[in-house]
């Protein structure tokens, strides 16, 4: 099974001692997705911020490799943590997709980009730029942990965190 041709239906079922274990989540269906990238999965680079997204644009200013930026922005619908411009350098960086646990802006700009992308919301204000946060840590999304390395797994029926490469 190529990464591009997964279901993660199929994951699932085909994991369920892994889901029985805790080593496989299924993250809660709070998600709104954007990005042409409809399917995507690559192992996690984390990052946990406050309404603040400069280490968002530091991050996806570097070589993604293929590996999806999961960002716990603390769940807050009170600004946008990536935009237009942010979906760009992932697309043109290599990332395969983006998790945040906040909000993003620019919806139009984020479909036409070749990026998957999942968030809680839209929201048209933008953060604010003050460079707090941390990154390369575990991080919170919707309950379910997710440590750096982990692989998050993307269609249009969820999204899944892994400890390991299904």
């Amino acid at each position: 099974m190529t990464l591009a041709s997964f279901a993660t239906c199929d994951l699932c079922d085909a994991n369920e001692d892994k889901l029985a274990a805790g080593t496989l989540h299924v993250l809660p269906p709070i998600f709104a997705s954007f990005g042409r990238r409809q399917v995507f999965a690559g192992p996690a680079r984390t990052l946990k911020v406050f309404e603040d997204n400069v280490l968002v644009r530091k991050t996806l200013e570097t070589p993604g490799n293929g590996q999806v930026l999961v960002v716990d922005g603390g769940g807050s619908l009170r600004c946008a943590l990536v935009g237009g411009n942010l979906a760009q350098l992932a697309q043109d960086n290599g990332w395969a997709g983006i998790l945040v646990n906040g909000c993003v802006r620019d919806a139009a700009e984020l479909n036409a980009c070749e990026v998957g992308i999942r968030a809680l919301a839209t929201h048209p204000q933008r953060s604010f730029r003050k460079g707090a946060g941390d990154a390369d840590i575990k991080v919170g999304i919707a309950g379910v942990a997710v440590h750096p390395g982990d692989w998050i797994y993307a269609d249009v029926d969820g999204v899944l965190v892994s400890r390991s490469q299904l």
